[in-house]
């Protein structure tokens, strides 16, 4: 098995990554720090000296215009043709600690016949009340997915591990046209490639899974700019992927979340444009016994579902008011998504 950590600029953090590979109870035959050159060399070089001094093979790419997914496909490049299909490769960001038994929940899974395993992460600390938001909000995530066994409309790309196998074949159905084109096994075309790899997975009859066991801890983005831009990103993205691939069988609750999502954001802004309306009339406003037992269970529903977290971040979510404007802001990125795509505007990473 090999462990592929593609790194630009995660100097702080690739020793935790590398110590918490190296501490797996099931750890990787090898792994592969892929280094795209900084623009302060001075950075890839330490990178390197952090690889190599955790035991860890070190590659430089070479021409990469596309990021990490241009990283990581010359990589596989070089990596898929020597592997067997009975191998496995985890790719997993240079900023993600997984927690020890990662990799062995993960594998068990792969030799089930599952073509992908990916995972569920918590978030670091920092950001405020921007981070803790986001700490909630990935906590809700976990939950759902363990409900659902593991079930996933998208593997994260924080960490997921893959059957060599089904990587060839994804390579091998985009070079015959079975998939949209691509330079590689990720396409560096598309905003989210891990949302459209997970995807191709699925379109060429591959099994997907993020089992509960299967944990690890990520940054949260720090300011509420970083994370607008971020989600814009995501929510952009996989909304044109679902052009991309179109009406199927495997796109098809993706559609209806949208639908749902952009149905959400109809009746949020229908509400505060009714309050808005009554209080600038001067007609005031009565609270009906409706919205408040709507209130108390939304305030429970919070509370249940971050539960997680310890009663004292269950308790604050029941506060209400500042989780629903956690979730107008997200609705407002997924508008704009909507719009820029509508649009056609320039994608932007």
């Amino acid at each position: 098995m090999v462990a592929l950590v593609p790194a630009y600029k995660e100097v702080d953090s690739l020793q935790h990554v590398l110590d918490a590979l190296n501490a797996q109870t099931r750890p990787p035959d090898r792994i592969v720090v892929t280094l795209d050159p900084h623009k302060e060399p001075a950075r890839t070089a330490e990178l390197e000296r952090i690889g190599r001094g955790a035991g860890a093979e070190v590659r430089h790419s070479v021409g990469n215009r596309y990021k990490k997914a241009g990283n990581l496909n010359g990589a596989l490049a070089e990596l898929l043709p020597s592997l067997s299909e009975g191998d496995a490769i985890l790719v997993q960001d240079a900023d993600t600690y997984l927690d020890p038994r990662f990799i062995e929940v993960a594998l068990a899974k792969l030799l089930e016949g599952h073509g992908a395993a990916g995972g569920n992460f918590r978030g670091r600390g920092g950001g405020g009340l921007c981070g803790a938001f986001q700490r909630n909000e990935f906590a809700r995530y976990a939950r759902d997915t363990a409900r659902k066994r593991g079930k996933v409309l998208c593997l994260t790309g924080t960490a997921c591990l893959f059957r060599a196998e089904a990587l060839k074949d994804v390579l091998g159905a985009r070079g015959n046209g079975e998939l949209p084109a691509a330079d590689g096994v990720y396409d560096t075309k598309v905003l989210t490639e891990d949302n459209e790899l997970t995807l191709a997975l699925k379109h060429r009859g591959w099994r997907v899974v993020a089992p509960a066991g299967a944990t690890m801890t990520t940054e949260v983005m720090p300011t509420w700019r970083e994370l607008a831009r971020q989600r814009l990103r995501w929510k952009r993205g996989a909304l044109e992927n679902l052009f991309d691939y179109g009406l199927t069988r495997h796109t098809l609750e993706g559609w209806v979340r949208q639908l749902v999502a952009l149905l959400g954001t109809a009746v949020s802004a229908f509400y505060l444009g009714a309050l808005l309306w009554f209080l600038c009339s001067g007609a005031g406003v009565r609270i009906a016994p409706f919205w408040l037992l709507l209130s108390a269970f939304y305030a429970i529903e919070r509370a249940i579902t971050v539960n997680a977290r310890g009663w004292r971040v269950a308790a604050a979510s029941m506060l209400v008011l500042p989780e629903w404007c956690y979730d107008l802001f997200l609705q407002g990125v997924h508008l704009r998504a909507l719009t820029e795509t509508a649009l056609r505007r320039e994608r932007t990473w």
